[in-house]
């Protein structure tokens, strides 16, 4: 079991995966903590990743979180961190996928910065197109990876396992399942949480964990 660090939270809080990496047809739709919808043309499938390491990513999308959350394989979320992902044009692929490649220090070689800097130290490539999450400035979109800010992208690169790890990436609201879990370990909203989170939490409707399973 892993300390839940809540001070990056809303504090604010090759392997294949399950789909073809980057199916632009794909819907990820969470029905519990644990269990996801996937809906592609070839119709829906049920993928339950009880027992797994795994992160979601609630895309910073209108209608989701702008959060990511690392849930171990006790089901316990131990991490939850403000994320920015791919701008209008350049779309996050939804699915769920394995994490296949770890890089801590890396240039983008598509999109390198003009300065020499590495823009995107702690890597987790979930694609073969080259989306991964990585850390970044979080409140910048993206050209469709996972920006998130260092002490999550550090954290998270840590304890990812390649080849091991899936990421779950959705263009829904994931928080109701997680709400409260992240009360229970010390959740609580203050002056630096984002406005569009709070916004959310006022009409939001949390999911009881014992309905939760």
């Amino acid at each position: 079991m892993k300390k839940l660090w809540m001070t990056v939270v809303i504090t604010l809080l090759m392997g294949a995966g399950f789909l073809n990496a980057g199916d632009p047809t794909s819907r990820v739709f969470p029905r519990s903590k644990t269990k996801f919808a996937v809906i592609t043309n070839g119709g829906e499938k049920i993928v339950d990743l009880k027992g797994q390491d795994y992160i979601v990513v609630s895309l910073r999308e209108k209608g989701a979180d702008g959060i990511a959350y690392a849930i171990d394989r006790d089901g316990v979320v131990w991490w939850a961190a403000v994320i920015s992902s791919g701008a209008k044009g350049h779309e996050t692929p939804s699915g769920i996928f394995t994490i296949f490649r770890k890089e801590r220090f890396y240039m983008s070689k598509a999109h390198p910065d003009p300065n020499g800097v590495n823009n995107m130290d702690f890597s987790l490539w979930f694609t073969q197109q080259g989306h991964a999450i990585h850390m970044g400035n979080d409140d910048a979109m993206s050209h469709g990876c996972i920006h998130v800010g260092a002490k999550g992208a550090k954290s998270m690169f840590n304890w990812a396992k390649k080849g091991q790890t899936k990421v779950v990436i959705t263009r829904e609201h994931y928080l109701p399942f997680v709400y409260y879990d992240l009360r229970k370990s010390g959740y609580k909203e203050h002056s630096q949480t984002p406005a569009y989170i709070k916004a959310y939490l006022k009409t939001m409707k949390p999911i009881a964990p014992n309905t939760n399973k």
